[in-house]
């Protein structure tokens, strides 16, 4: 099959499978990441997690729109099937559902992306409503809201007293209601994020959360072993941090010992006759 015969995944694709298939998902920021992903995951999320993995940044709150759109376009780049979700930064949708129609209009134009994802539950319904109805596909995130860092005062884990369930369930429910396609739940207690679940009609995504969800996702360089502090809910699929700090180490030695560049990497004259 040609490239341009392969069919993207849309939002309703992956609306479609509530209770079906685990839906699989990563994060990748780089057009040749993406297309590693490509082929295995249902969605990749270019998430602004970026402002910690690859700026150094200690929260996701000083990430910038075009700081998205432009690891947006990288990510559509490399990828040619799966669904690309773009995270809408901190202070790019929370004024207003003018604003949030305004930015993520300009993210799906600048990028061809797929969806749009923003955090929060209630507060955010009526917004969530709006782009919907406007024809941007969205994508919830409730739980842990990493952009809310600065008024939650740490990362730990949610809903871990069944007495503060409540206000969880009912910002799941208030985005699903109000037509996002699916949502994220971010590190809150396992039976909360099953009753989540089991209670909205639209696919769950787990990050910290429960095997019931109908999907998970992970920050891909955590996974891999490239991130120095990892939360407690990820599993390490590899540990490439050592293996790339190895290979570094053998490049420094043979550049200094005049060993590489050899004679195979190197351009000789053009033999004449």
């Amino acid at each position: 099959m040609a490239d341009t015969d392969i069919r993207r995944i849309t939002a309703p694709d992956i609306r479609a499978r509530k209770g079906g298939e685990p839906i699989v998902a990563l994060t990748s920021y780089h057009a040749h990441t993406a297309g590693l992903l490509d082929s295995h995951v249902d969605f990749i999320l270019v998430g602004d997690s970026l402002g910690m993995v690859m700026h150094g940044l200690e929260t996701t709150v000083p990430v910038t729109l075009d700081m998205m759109i432009l690891q947006g376009r990288a990510v559509m780049r490399g990828s040619k099937r799966a669904l690309i979700v773009v995270d809408m930064p901190f202070g790019s949708y929370e004024e207003s559902p003018e604003q949030a129609f305004r930015n993520s209009a300009r993210v799906l134009k600048e990028t061809h992306c797929g969806a749009v994802k923003l955090e929060g539950g209630v507060r955010m319904a009526e917004t969530v409503r709006f782009l919907s109805e406007r024809g941007v596909p969205v994508m919830g995130h409730v739980g842990l809201t990493p952009q809310s860092i600065n008024a939650l005062g740490s990362f730990r884990a949610r809903g871990r007293d069944e007495a503060e369930w409540a206000p969880f369930l009912d910002d799941a429910r208030a985005v699903a209601d109000a037509g996002a396609f699916a949502i994220v739940i971010e590190a809150v207690a396992e039976p909360l994020a099953r009753k989540i679940t089991a209670e909205v009609a639209i696919p769950t995504i787990g990050i910290g959360a429960s095997p019931a969800c109908d999907g998970q996702i992970l920050v891909l360089e955590d996974m891999l072993g490239l991130s120095p502090r990892v939360p407690k809910f990820v599993k390490r699929y590899g540990e490439l941090a050592g293996h790339i700090e190895a290979a570094v180490k053998a490049y420094a030695a043979d550049v200094r010992s005049r060993q590489f560049p050899g004679s195979a990497h190197v351009y000789q004259l053009k033999r004449k006759g």
